[in-house]
């Protein structure tokens, strides 16, 4: 498949646009951010939307 058909998403943290990868193949579905390090800051997001 090429790059320009992978399904994409926005990371809810960073909302940056990011790319389907081989790893995320069974959980595509729950996969919120692009990265650790965005993962790692959610407490940013939930922190400032209370």
């Amino acid at each position: 498949m090429k790059k320009s058909q992978l399904p994409s998403k926005v990371c809810i943290v960073c909302l940056r646009p990011f790319l389907w990868r081989k790893k995320w193949q069974k959980s595509w579905l729950e996969v919120k951010y692009c990265s650790k390090r965005c993962a790692g800051n959610k407490q940013q997001i939930s922190g400032s939307t209370k």
